[in-house]
């Protein structure tokens, strides 16, 4: 840790904390916490260590711009054609300090989006790959199996204001999926394994063998995931150990409840074995991806959705129709504040349930019900609901595979 001050003759420290582009090129707002930027001298990029010159600083009023000749610490400005993402790090030295990084939760909505015309798919790869750099907690994948471009958010309603955005800003014509929740398998109670590795073909062969435990973790356990392991005596070779945790890791991925990933799982290995000749990291990284596959499932593994805070606003006359909605919605009222003629609701509902809220809480309103959402947590999944999730899953990957 190294203390800062606001001292511009210190050497400079600064965060950029916002990534926007626009026909003029890319702005990079940033931050300046020690020293200061001068226009012309070059600082360095920490994540990367590349040195990058700040030709432009520009003060922001508004859309408007006002050209710097520097700045000091304690000031917001943006740097013209930076090439870096948000929450790096520019410090007038290389290796100084790096400023703790903005905590980027994990999707939990995604939906599939494809250009209505040809034409349009460069162009909406195009606009993905902007919007993707400007915001951290969007992220764009290709589905493998199909083939489709999702997009992953926050929320339906941070995802329906990109695709309006590449209707309007890149004029392509764009057609979207229905929302997915990111469900999450997790564990319930604990199991050993013992599993052996071995195949003979005409050269030489693969021999792997481990023995160990997994559990679940506490709920209040920061990682998703936790490799020990406490094997005595050399039973396994040390330069084994990472492929067995990459072999784990790569299990994960997809559950064997609905193929979601997994989390909330502890693997300790104890024991095992290998062969001088026939062990090595492939040998290890597959009896460590058969022992997640074939362990999981006693584990009595169960689904885990996303569940949302939600602040609703609205006349003190529609409160109850409001609160009784969330209510049927599987949610929970935990405060509720009134100010006047105004109502405010403060509550947690599944992601599930929230979708096309937003034109519902308008029509109980008379169009003055106003709501945000924001991701608090991962709860289990009621079994009857989670057995019409699971039947879903597979009857869309039967239909996938035909």
């Amino acid at each position: 840790r190294i203390p800062l001050s606001a001292d511009p003759d210190r050497p400079t420290v600064a965060m950029v904390f916002k990534i926007v582009t626009d026909p003029y090129g890319t702005l990079a707002f940033t931050r300046i916490y020690q020293g200061k930027f001068v226009k012309g001298e070059s600082y360095y990029n920490q994540r990367t260590g590349r040195k990058e010159r700040f030709g432009r600083i520009v003060r922001m009023h508004a859309d408007q711009r006002e050209e710097i000749e520097s700045a000091v610490a304690g000031e917001i400005v943006a740097v013209l054609g930076l090439d870096c993402t948000s929450g790096d790090t520019y410090a007038s030295e290389y290796p100084y300090c790096t400023l703790q990084k903005m905590h980027v939760p994990e999707p939990v909505i995604r939906m599939a989006i494809e250009a209505v015309d040809r034409d349009g798919a460069d162009r909406m790869a195009k606009a993905l790959r902007r919007f993707a750099h400007e915001d951290p907690t969007l992220q764009v994948s290709t589905d493998e199996e199909t083939g489709e471009t999702i997009i992953a958010g926050m929320g339906e309603l941070h995802l329906e204001v990109y695709a309006e955005r590449i209707r309007r800003e890149f004029r392509v014509d764009v057609r979207v999926g229905a929302p997915k929740v990111n469900y999450r398998e997790a564990p319930t109670q604990a199991a050993e394994f013992n599993v052996r590795h071995k195949k003979q073909t005409g050269g030489a062969g693969q021999f792997a063998h481990i023995v160990g435990r997994m559990e679940p973790l506490p709920p209040d356990a920061e990682e998703t995931f936790v490799f020990e392991e406490q094997i005595v005596g050399g039973r396994i070779p040390r330069q084994f150990i990472p492929a067995i945790e990459k072999g784990f890791r790569r299990g994960i991925a997809k559950g064997p409840l609905a193929e979601y990933p997994v989390v909330g799982l502890k693997v300790t290995i104890l024991d095992g074995s290998y062969h001088e000749v026939d062990s090595s990291d492939l040998a290890f990284q597959i009896c460590a991806q058969t022992a997640m596959r074939e362990t999981f499932p006693r584990m009595k593994p169960v689904l885990l959705e996303p569940v949302m805070k939600v602040e609703i606003e609205c006349p003190t006359q529609f409160q109850g129709a409001v609160v009784g909605d969330l209510t049927a919605r599987r949610g929970l009222v935990l405060a509720t504040e009134v100010e006047g003629r105004v109502a405010r609701i403060q509550g947690e509902v599944p992601l599930a349930e929230t979708f096309g809220y937003s034109t519902d809480l308008r029509s109980m309103t008379q169009g003055q019900g106003a709501f945000t959402l924001e991701f608090a947590r991962y709860k289990r999944l009621p079994p009857s609901i989670q057995r019409e999730v699971v039947a879903e899953r597979k009857k869309t990957a039967l239909a996938g595979a035909v």
